[in-house]
């Protein structure tokens, strides 16, 4: 897995080639990592692997070698692209795609050249892809990738130096299958990570919904949308491999590309499920605020019902007439039992009111539904203690 990336690689990239450029022009980034050369080359009876310092060392390895793989980590010297755009005779357009990573995955077939572009993911704290650019011919593959930071090839490169399985056996068409199935799933690990990311943001919406649900909610509807945009293109390409009979895969190797198709497709799937499920999340999310805040009211309204009339009784004897005018101004303010008499009436008045409340369900569950419940309990204890009947 690959630790770190920058934080453009999950959004949309910006393409260097400024507008009204001649096609196929080169323009590296200059943040790019300098390429480094690694080459695999293999047969049935051993294989070779040695980093080479530069391109004009890999005819010594084709010559010797039936099958070999170029790996190129890095995309910032244009003139080492260039050479081997020469020796492999690359098309400039492609080779202008591989300089340019905000590509598509996609395949193409260039005369005796199959072009193929996917794109790797990995997972940090949020999803990253990286390009991913393939040129297949007879006896060669040639790949690149962005950076020297790693990637999801090792298991086959740990079968090609153990002689597991049938690479060595076969031809570099199957290796580009391995590549893709490799490719391919790494995508399974981090799809099914959200699964459980997505059940314990769903527990955290019902239990307790704050402030901080959002930003993970649209985080996560982010990162399905990037692995959405890149296993999407994916699919049609490897399709169009299924679909090509005259591409440098031959029919056996179909086969087993026809597998990379069946895989892909279930992650569409889970991808699509898991979008649905993010959407819906942000729906229960603001139920969850809405309810709760309905119970806020419904408590401040209760509170202020109450002393409502509270209010009403203490407003009008503060009024305080005099008595000596008038015996109907206020007799009551000459009581000798006048304010404990008042706040026994207050209190009876609250007490009163939350019964009624209470009788109503506004405060929790009303005697009718209390009765039913014991009731069913009770029928419940019955049913459980009566006998079985015999067959």
């Amino acid at each position: 897995m690959k630790p770190t990336h920058e934080s453009h690689s999950t959004t949309t990239q910006l393409r260097r080639t400024p507008p009204g450029a001649l096609p196929g022009s080169l323009v590296v980034d200059p943040k790019a990592p300098e390429p480094q050369i690694t080459v695999f080359a293999f047969g049935p009876n051993g294989y070779a692997e040695e980093r080479i310092e530069e391109p004009h060392e890999i005819p010594a390895f084709m010559d010797k070698w039936p099958s070999v793989w170029i790996n190129v980590d890095g995309l910032g010297d244009r003139d080492v692209l260039q050479q081997l755009g020469t020796m492999f005779e690359l098309h400039r357009l492609a080779l202008e795609d591989v300089v340019n990573v905000h590509q598509r995955p996609k395949v193409e077939q260039y005369d005796e050249q199959l072009f193929f572009v996917a794109r790797m993911v990995y997972r940090n704290e949020d999803v990253v892809t990286e390009q991913l650019s393939m040129f297949l011919g007879d006896n060669y593959l040639l790949t690149f990738q962005e950076r020297e930071t790693g990637d999801c090839f090792d298991p086959v490169r740990d079968r090609i130096r153990k002689g597991y399985g049938r690479v060595r056996a076969n031809g570099t068409d199957f290796l580009a299958y391995c590549l893709i199935d490799a490719l391919v799933d790494a995508y399974f690990p981090i799809i099914e990570s959200y699964g459980d990311h997505l059940e314990d943001l769903e527990d955290k919406v019902l239990e307790s919904p704050g402030p901080g649900l959002v930003a993970q909610i649209h985080q996560s509807r982010r990162d399905l949308l990037v692995l959405r945009r890149a296993i999407w293109p994916l699919r049609e390409a490897i399709n169009s491999i299924l679909r090509d009979r005259d591409s440098n895969f031959t029919k056996e190797t179909r086969m087993y590309v026809r597998d990379c198709y069946d895989h892909t497709i279930q992650i569409l799937d889970l991808v699509e499920a898991y979008r649905e499920l993010v959407s819906d999340l942000m729906d229960v999310y603001l139920s969850s605020l809405s309810t709760r805040l309905n119970e806020v009211m419904r408590v401040l309204t209760v509170i202020s019902t109450i002393f409502i009339p509270l209010t009403f009784v203490t407003s009008l004897y503060g009024m305080n007439f005099n008595t000596e005018k008038s015996p109907w101004n206020m007799p009551e303010l000459n009581w000798f039992l006048g304010y404990p008499l008042i706040l026994l009436i207050m209190g009876a008045m609250a007490v009163g009111q939350l019964f009624f409340f209470w009788r109503r369900g506004w405060l929790g569950t009303t005697l009718e539904e209390r009765d039913a419940k014991r009731k069913g309990r009770e029928e419940d204890g019955n049913s459980s203690s009566s006998p079985r009947p015999q067959t």
